[in-house]
Parts: structure tokens; C-alpha cells; sequence
């Protein structure tokens, strides 16, 4: 598959705003479900790196433009034409080594963290990337769709790690296998998601309360408790509590660690810096 980055777009496919501490993403190929091609994964890190390089920013919000969240890969990047070396030009593989796992890797190392706000449909690496952020909202008509068996694919963008670790095996496996759609209730009911939207409120109204919520809190505890988490998956006990011991002492060592006690000592609210 070509590289496209050097082609300019007539519109960005990923837009960025700022909420005084909360950087609002948008996917933003309506017209196609806002499912990523080469040029949307590298806006996408652009966009990133604007947030990050902010220090004001503390929280993160990824939405979809349209009626859709994302429906993963936009298959019309791939070279399905019949003549030789349709195989190759076909492979899904290095796409999902030079887009796909990059970002998936960028998002779990993100300085703050993120919530995806889920307002149609995310099929495929889309629901991936739901899984992706810290905690998902979805609109009460939001769902989820693991497509990739409907072609002869498995779940990718960290699907199979991401499902199993959400949903347990047996539903991680039905879900999958199946390539059923799941309603937002479902998704979060089973885990999937942190919460559906009430009824009339717009997913991204709620996501974005939630993330000024996340972004007045010690933001490095937030993403350290993220680290923890997932790295608690592969560790024994006894390296998982060699590890929070571990980050527990660096944290003890920062400003919202005094801060916070003190301000619980004080009875008054504490003034988080995010380090």
C-alpha cells in the first residue's frame, strides 16, 4: 500500500479544538464512517502531539464527525485489483504495522488520559480504539461491531487483547467470532464501555464533563494507575507489588501528592497541578 503522507488533503481528517483543559478530537471523514486511512493516522499524531506539547491540557476527548464513530479500515486504501501479486498488495499486515499499532501504542502512552465519546457506530479497529482510551461514553444509539470474521480477518488494533481483558473470554470469543453488533447498554453492561449518554444528552456533552472532571485531578497519578493497570495483566503479585511500590515512591515525591494530603488535612479542596 502506498504511503500517502506527502498528499495533501482538501480537508483535515482529524480536527482539533482546545476546552480550557481538555483537547477535543474529531475524526473527520463523515462521508466514509470516519474509517482511517493512512493520511487520518498521521493527522491523528499531529494531532496528538498538539496536546501534548500544551501543558495546560490534562485530559483527552476522541469523537466522530457524522453519524459515525469509526468502522475501522477504510478498506479502499487496500489493492484488490485482479492481476498479479494480489496477495501482497491486498496484506492488511503492514497497514496494522505502520498505522494501526502506532497509534494504539501512542494513545496507552498519552501524559493524560482519554475518553473515547462513541456517537454512532465503531466497527472493526473502531471499536479498537473505543477499547483504546481510559473510558468510553457512548450515545444511547451507539454500537459496536467486531467485522473483522464477516472477511476473513481477526480482531486487530489490540482487539484480541483489549476484548478478553474487558469482556472475559467467553464473550470476548462470542463477540468476535460472531462479528454480532452489540448495543451501548450491552457494551456497557458486559464492560466494554465506562457508560451510555442519557437519553437526549449528546455523548460528547457528556464526555467532555467527565474529562474536565479527570483534568482537575493529579494527572500523572491518572496515568500511572493506567500503566499499572495494564502492566498488572503479565505480572506475577509479586512484581505488581514490586511495581506499585516503586510508583508509589515517585509519585510521593510530587506536587499533588503534598498537595492533596495537605488539602485533606486542611478540609479544604485540593489545587491539582498534574505533577
Amino acid at each position: 500500500m502506498p504511503d500517502v503522507r506527502s498528499q495533501p488533503s482538501a480537508e483535515p481528517t482529524v480536527l482539533y479544538t482546545e476546552h480550557g483543559a481538555v483537547a477535543l478530537l474529531t475524526l473527520n471523514r463523515p462521508q466514509a464512517l470516519n474509517s482511517f486511512t493512512r493520511q487520518m493516522h498521521h493527522d491523528l499524531w499531529a494531532a496528538l502531539d498538539r496536546a501534548e506539547a500544551n501543558p495546560a491540557v490534562r485530559a483527552l476527548v476522541i469523537t466522530g464527525a457524522g453519524r459515525g464513530f469509526c468502522a475501522g479500515a477504510d478498506l479502499g486504501e487496500f489493492d484488490f485489483a485482479p492481476g498479479p501479486d494480489l496477495m501482497e498488495r491486498a496484506n492488511p499486515g503492514p497497514v496494522i504495522d505502520q498505522a494501526f499499532n502506532p497509534t494504539v501504542r501512542r494513545l496507552q502512552t498519552l501524559r493524560m488520559p482519554t475518553i473515547a465519546a462513541v456517537n454512532g457506530v465503531a466497527a472493526g479497529a473502531g471499536a479498537s480504539l473505543a477499547m483504546t482510551c481510559d473510558l468510553a461514553i457512548a450515545a444511547p444509539t451507539a454500537s459496536f461491531i467486531q467485522a473483522f470474521s464477516k472477511i476473513g480477518l481477526v480482531p486487530d488494533a489490540g482487539g484480541t487483547w483489549f476484548l478478553v481483558k474487558r469482556l472475559g473470554l467467553a464473550r470476548a470469543l462470542g463477540a468476535a467470532m460472531l462479528g454480532d453488533k452489540l448495543g451501548a447498554k450491552d457494551a456497557r453492561d458486559w464492560g466494554m464501555i465506562w457508560d451510555v449518554a442519557a437519553e437526549g444528552e449528546d455523548c460528547v456533552d457528556t464526555a467532555m464533563a467527565l474529562a474536565r472532571r479527570l483534568a482537575s485531578m493529579p494527572t500523572r497519578a491518572l496515568v500511572e494507575t493506567r500503566r499499572l493497570m495494564h502492566e498488572g495483566a503479565a505480572n506475577g503479585l509479586d512484581a505488581q507489588l514490586d511495581r506499585e511500590r516503586d510508583t508509589q515512591a515517585a509519585l510521593g515525591r510530587t506536587h499533588d501528592y503534598i498537595e492533596g494530603v495537605t488539602a485533606f488535612l486542611e478540609k479544604r479542596p485540593p489545587a491539582f497541578k498534574g505533577h
